[in-house]
């Protein structure tokens, strides 16, 4: 007993040593003027391997993943999670790993280890959630999508799927929320015990469509070749496979109805059960239309009134570089990351609604985060831009891979004399703040890191984990 008493006593004292190191090391990382969401963490499991679990125990923890939309579909559920008055906090800082996520508990909790706060919002990186689940069980978790992405990363989307399934096996109890209209994500519930609650998009959300490769072609189930009923992006839609009958299920949360799409935002009716509500979604693009239904369905999941949760649609704040708006002097920029090809192409289906002039720019990099691979931007349909005529008033191109890109959108067609490649990011800065017309700005990740962080800089906008 005695010698039981000193290994308990030892194990709270390097949970009390490993919560302080780590606020202490993200402290001094600001006060040099740097994140810090990451480093910390991997401070704190250095001492104490098991940290996380000892800090979201008793905690309700909600879980986002997929591919794309992650934090943007987190930012919605958090502002449904405010509005409902609920003590809560998020990795809104977009630190999803093990331990970034490890320093955001530990963020939150006393030097003892117990959480200040009654729920938790987790996005998780896909290949890191089956790390994070086995310290997290998760009350809900949301997958969003399985698109093709950094290969050199995640590989197919088939190890993608893989991991998402691990991660979802860490929370045996847990509601899981999938994406009806994406066949990858249906396919999880063959294989998991979990309650599934399913969400998706009943109508088409765009006019016309740029082209795009579908990364989940034939029928998961027998290899042959998918049928659709209507197509939303990618290989998003009411699918159904006329060879075994595997086929895009019913939702139970399904936007029903888009009644109006703008620059701005879109006008939608979402149904959950046999209920309509009203939201508006207040960010442009037929993909953030997925994000509020999937926002939804979580609500729905949690016990949410989902009167709260369909207005908050209609004013959450954006996660920063997702959609995230600038205005600076006379100047209007907005800034939308991308990171693989489905949303690459999204962003351009989003552009091609546009009925204005505008300028456009393109930051590519290749660094770790970025994926090394950048042979993706050939899957991409850049032709479009060719074909927005003089609606695009001029291309600016930047990033440590910007003369691959700029080469790809000379292939595509987009004349000579309207592209521009301006690797320094202050004077990028300077010309786009100049122009007289809306620019949209299109980075990979770390070139949007370094971009905002000049942004922000210059014009005194807020770092990103603030």
């Amino acid at each position: 007993m005695a010698k039981y008493g000193i290994i308990m006593r030892m194990k709270k004292l390097r949970i009390i040593l490993a919560i302080f190191a780590c606020n202490l090391v993200k402290k001094l990382i600001r006060l040099l003027g740097r994140g810090g969401t990451d480093f910390p963490g991997r401070v704190a499991l250095k001492i104490c391997p098991d940290l996380l679990g000892h800090m979201a125990k008793g905690v309700t923890t909600i879980f986002v993943t997929g591919t794309n939309g992650k934090t943007t579909t987190s930012r919605m559920i958090e502002q449904v999670l405010a509005d409902s008055e609920i003590s809560y906090f998020a990795n809104k800082s977009g630190a999803n790993l093990l331990s970034g996520v490890t320093a955001e508990f530990a963020a939150h909790c006393t030097l003892s280890g117990k959480c200040r706060y009654q729920y938790a919002l987790i996005e998780t990186d896909e290949a890191a959630f089956k790390h994070i689940s086995k310290f997290v069980h998760a009350k809900a978790v949301v997958v969003t999508n399985v698109f093709r992405d950094q290969l050199d990363r995640y590989g197919e989307v088939s190890h993608t799927l893989e991991n998402i399934r691990l991660g979802i096996e860490g929370c045996p109890d847990a509601v899981v929320c999938l994406n009806a209209d994406d066949s990858l994500c249906t396919s999880l519930a063959d294989v998991l015990p979990n309650e599934i609650v399913y969400y998706g998009v009943n109508v088409p959300i765009y006019v016309s469509r740029v082209f795009e490769l579908s990364d989940a072609k034939y029928c998961i189930r027998c290899k042959h070749a998918y049928e659709y009923r209507y197509v939303t992006y990618g290989h998003l839609g009411g699918y159904y496979c006329p060879n075994c009958g595997f086929e895009r299920p019913k939702p139970l949360v399904a936007v029903t109805e888009v009644t109006k799409s703008d620059a701005e935002g879109s006008d939608v009716t979402i149904t959950v059960g046999d209920t309509p509500y009203s939201a508006r979604i207040n960010l442009p693009a037929g993909y953030n239309i997925y994000n509020g239904c999937a926002a939804m369905a979580i609500s729905h999941v949690m016990g949410f009134d989902l009167k709260v949760a369909s207005l908050a649609l209609g004013h959450f704040t954006c996660g920063f570089g997702r959609m995230e708006k600038f205005h600076i002097g006379s100047a209007d920029l907005r800034m939308i990351l991308i990171k693989n090809p489905a949303g690459c192409n999204q962003v351009l289906n989003f552009l091609s609604s546009i009925s204005e002039p505008y300028v456009f720019t393109a930051c590519l990099n290749d660094r770790a985060q970025d994926g090394k691979d950048i042979s993706w931007i050939w899957d991409v349909d850049f032709e479009r831009l060719a074909e927005m005529g003089d609606k695009l008033s001029a291309i600016y191109v930047s990033g440590v891979r910007a003369e691959e890109l700029a080469m790809r959108f000379y292939y595509a067609g987009v004349p000579r004399e309207k592209l521009h490649v301006e690797k320094n990011y202050d004077l990028l800065t300077d010309a786009l703040t100049a122009q007289p017309l809306p620019v949209y700005i299109m980075p990979t990740y770390t070139a949007m890191m370094d971009l905002r962080g000049v942004i922000s800089k210059k014009y005194g906008f807020k770092a990103f984990w603030e």
